[in-house]
């Protein structure tokens, strides 16, 4: 979450004027800040019970918040340094980076990381000409760049509270891959390629996390394991246990059943909550 406050990509959709409006505030939370990687890292790798997770997240957002206040104030400064109209193109090419990386790690492997992207428009579009190096930030400006990490910072949080809900029942491959293409929807806003001033990004996020929510599939897994436990009490009942300790056949066959499962169980693939490149097996439409 606060890779966009080192790597330049905050700073840089301040300068092209992404949060200008309250949806530009709320895409660039939800897709920057938070976004599909956050979205992995909690329901598969953040240990601890639910207060510990929101505890850690309250920490990272008093650190974030600040920090994005404050590159919000340094960025209105270094925009008096640029020429707006070329460092725009710039702005969107990075989103476009960054959606191409998410949705294909081997595409990613080929393209350049947002920082250098954003150097190279620091250098493309510096205009010393009329450089006026005033420091005089707008607090609009500052309140919706908190404003934008905030709701990052809420939308971790909200996934930690429902993270038990989500867990098993998120497929983490499909909302990556609408995350990328939303991504690609906000660079098409920045650099001004939209027809239409609808918020089709947050659209896109919005129908992705409708589809990559199945709760149907932990359903059936609870109702399989019972099935299961009803047969193995049913085959006991029948065939009766020996009292003297000798074999009884119900046991062993039980015995057996839960070996196939176990083998069974291990040789399925584990959800697909890492990240892109990880694992040897990715859905055909990546």
């Amino acid at each position: 979450m606060g890779l966009p406050l080192v790597d330049g990509i905050f700073p840089a959709l301040i300068i092209a004027g992404a949060l200008n409006s309250v949806t530009g505030i709320l895409q660039t939370g939800l897709l920057i800040f938070g976004g599909s990687a956050t979205v992995a890292v909690i329901l598969a790798e953040m240990d601890g019970t639910r207060r510990q997770q929101l505890t850690s997240i309250a920490i990272l957002g008093a650190v974030l918040i600040p920090v994005a206040v404050a590159e919000a104030a340094l960025a209105q400064t270094i925009q008096t340094l640029l020429n707006f109209e070329v460092f725009h193109r710039f702005a969107g090419l990075v989103i476009l980076a960054i959606a191409a990386k998410t949705a294909s790690s081997k595409v990613g492997e080929y393209l350049p990381s947002p920082s250098v992207i954003i150097g190279l428009g620091l250098v493309a579009s510096f205009n010393p000409a009329g450089a006026q190096f005033v420091f005089n930030p707008d607090p609009t400006m500052l309140m919706h760049a908190g404003a934008a990490a905030g709701t990052g910072v809420a939308f971790a949080g909200s996934i930690a509270v429902f993270a038990p809900r989500l867990r098993g029942t998120v497929d983490i491959d499909l909302f990556r891959f609408g995350s990328s293409v939303a991504l690609g929807m906000l660079a098409l806003d920045v650099l001004g390629l939209m027809p239409t001033k609808a918020p089709v990004a947050l659209g896109v996020l919005g129908v992705t996390a409708l589809f990559a929510f199945d709760p149907s599939v932990s359903n059936e897994g609870v109702n399989a394991a019972r099935d299961v436990m009803a047969d193995a009490d049913q085959r006991a009942s029948a065939n009766g246990a020996v009292a003297d300790g000798g074999d009884d056949l119900a046991d062993d066959e039980l015995d057996d059943q839960q070996a196939d499962e176990s083998d069974s169980q291990a040789s399925e693939p584990e959800p697909g909550y890492g990240y892109p490149g990880e694992g040897e097996s990715r859905a055909p439409w990546l």
